[in-house]
């Protein structure tokens, strides 16, 4: 897409998909979770082709290479055609290792507060 206006950093990590919201991708700039160069940026900071930008959302850290302009937000697929990942490799492998061990659904046994069987059961035991 061919824009002659200037396209903010927030309204860009928007599009791209980083942020849900771009108040939350505002937010994201103005607590310094947004670096270029090791700088914190403002919202209104103007995106450029060629910019790295680290990107720390609430799930997991970015490296991210700006190689297209997006001024209105698309399908996953689409946008990801607009920058280039370059997170580092571990921080990659952290996030695979947490989702593998991530909580299953299932309490642990032994531990905390019986179940509504279980409480029943031990009703039952003791009467």
């Amino acid at each position: 897409m061919i824009n002659k206006e200037k396209l903010r950093i927030d309204k860009y990590l928007w599009a791209i998909r980083l942020f849900k919201t771009r108040t939350a991708a505002a937010e994201a700039c103005d607590k310094g979770r947004v670096k270029l160069g090791g700088d914190s940026v403002k919202a209104s900071r103007t995106v450029h082709i060629g910019d790295i930008y680290d990107v720390k959302t609430e799930h997991r850290r970015w490296v991210i290479e700006v190689v297209g302009l997006l001024f209105q937000r698309v399908q996953f697929s689409e946008a990801v055609n607009f920058y280039i990942d370059k997170t580092p490799e571990e921080e990659k492998q952290r996030l695979d290792y947490q989702a593998a061990v991530f909580y299953s659904g299932k309490r642990k046994t032994k531990i905390g507060r019986p179940t509504k069987k279980e409480r029943r059961d031990l009703d039952d035991f003791m009467e």
